[in-house]
């Protein structure tokens, strides 16, 4: 038996205590071992690549609660295997961007073990098979998230730190209720076999386990009504904010798509038709209204923390829509690239804004402008964020944005849904609109037209939040270019 999996489950965690330990001796040394860590995990993740190109889900099985009929079993397919590489690659540049942007703070050590335990729960959440395990997971990245976020945070950091613990926490009740639910209905708690088991489930408790679920992920998704917690905890240290931007939310919608659409929702298909189209509307609906608020907020803000923030939003809407037009495969393929694009545009964008306001000691854009030629590198990286953020070709939004599209057009031809989805695709054409609009407002207040400040914090961006962003940024433009690897591996999946 190959112990890929485990191992690189198991990198972070065992890696954990020593972190902290090269943390008493030099920040810097903390920073490196997290780095070292993050990429052996990495190559170790991509030797499953072939197995799952090949249109074959890698699995890992180990013995765990009998009782429960429960193995502690791990899994890559196409999407999750995505999903892990996007994560690794956001962790990566966020500490390579910690050893400036953080230097001179105080509980380093901590800082950077909070972040080998952050990635060890990320981690299990996308590779987990087992639903209990995935919940554990889920529980778990939490706790680290919280404490970065109380730490290191500006201003009423811990009311901010609360208040997101507070709202991922209750989202994850209706999680757990969800999940017994299944297990109720099955006797089984592994991912497979409990999507099986429910296609014969009781019709009643399914739509039920269904809006719970769903409900539950939604949180984390930060979509409208559920999203107030999202804009305060981006008061987190820049590399925090590309974190909870680019995968914690992004773990919210792997989770729908996963369980929700993965697992429940073929059985309400199979035996409550018209319910299953209801849910689909409201999905759309719901991703139509938070594109929107969204939107419209990001628009009328002058903090560019909270601009990103309400883009962020805006763009989980996009996401949800794309999960309404389920069993459209092009569109689910292109909602799950829009997944990962979104997170590692949107990791870029917290990263070029944690170097701003570094630089000027202010987060206010209308103090700022004519930045372009003083900061080359920055600009060149934030704007690239900004315009694939705005589906702006050639970079990675763009295509997953057209896929989505694409998708819609077919279920606007689709006799019986097609007047509803003609609405919603429409709606949703509007918000690529506004989208470019505050993309365009960023971009022109921060870097073009007469300075408003004559002095800045520092010379230049260090070296390391630098490499860290220009990282990012290769991602991004690669992607948008050549889309083929990451659709390939999520094409392998049918949901």
């Amino acid at each position: 038996m190959a112990y890929t999996l485990l191992v690189s489950l198991l990198i972070p965690i065992v890696g954990f205590p020593f972190v902290y330990l090269a943390g008493k001796k030099s920040s810097k040394a903390a920073a490196l071992s997290v780095t070292m860590l993050t990429l052996l995990d990495l190559a170790l993740v991509l030797t499953t690549v072939p197995t799952v190109f090949s249109h074959v889900r890698y699995e890992e099985v180990y013995s765990w609660i009998p009782v429960l009929n429960s193995s502690f079993m791990l899994f890559v397919d196409g999407i999750s295997l995505s999903m892990v590489i996007m994560t690794l690659i956001i962790v990566l540049a966020a500490v390579i961007y910690s050893i400036n942007y953080m230097e001179g703070k105080k509980n380093l050590p901590t800082y950077y073990a909070l972040i080998t335990l952050l990635t060890f729960g990320l981690v299990g959440v996308f590779i987990a098979s087992n639903l209990l395990l995935f919940y554990f997971f889920w529980e778990l990245m939490i706790v680290p998230a919280y404490f970065i976020l109380g730490n290191w945070g500006y201003k009423d950091s811990y009311r901010a730190a609360f208040k997101f613990f507070i709202y991922t926490h209750a989202g994850a009740v209706f999680i757990i209720l969800g999940i017994g639910g299944i297990y109720m209905l099955t006797g089984n708690l592994d991912m497979t076999q409990a999507a099986t088991s429910l296609m014969s489930a009781n019709v009643g408790y399914l739509k039920w386990i269904l809006l719970a679920l769903t409900a539950g992920f939604a949180v984390k998704m930060a979509v409208v009504p559920l999203h107030s917690w999202l804009p305060d905890a981006y008061s987190a240290p820049a590399p925090m904010s590309a974190l909870l931007s680019g995968v914690l939310t992004s773990a919210g919608a792997y989770a729908v798509v996963r369980i929700s659409l993965g697992i429940v929702l073929p059985a309400v298909v199979a035996n409550n038709a018209t319910f299953a189209t209801d849910f689909l509307f409201g999905l759309s609906i719901f991703g139509v209204i938070s594109a929107f608020f969204g939107s419209f907020l990001a628009l009328r803000e002058t903090d560019i923390k909270r601009v990103m923030a309400y883009s962020s939003i805006s763009h989980m809407g996009y996401i949800l829509f794309g999960f309404s037009l389920f069993p459209t495969q092009i569109a689910i393929d292109g909602t799950v690239l829009q997944i990962l694009t979104h997170g590692i545009s949107k990791g870029l964008f917290f990263l070029t804004g944690g170097a701003l306001t570094t630089l000027l000691a202010t987060r206010n854009m209308h103090e700022m402008g004519g930045l372009a030629g003083k900061i080359p590198s920055t600009a060149t990286t934030s704007i690239t964020a900004a315009l694939s953020l705005a589906g702006t070709p050639p970079f990675a939004c763009f295509i997953s944005e057209v896929l989505i599209f694409v998708g819609a057009f077919q279920m606007v031809m689709t006799p019986g849904v097609g007047t509803f989805y003609m609405v919603t695709t429409s709606l949703m054409l509007i918000t690529t609109v506004l989208s470019l609009a505050y993309s365009l407002r960023f971009i022109t207040n921060v870097f073009f037209g007469e300075p408003k400040m004559q002095k800045t914090k520092v010379v230049k961006v260090p070296q390391f939040m630098q490499l860290a962003m220009v990282l990012l940024a290769i991602m991004v433009i690669l992607v948008g270019i050549y889309p083929a690897f990451f659709l390939n591996l999520i094409g392998t999946v049918h949901l």
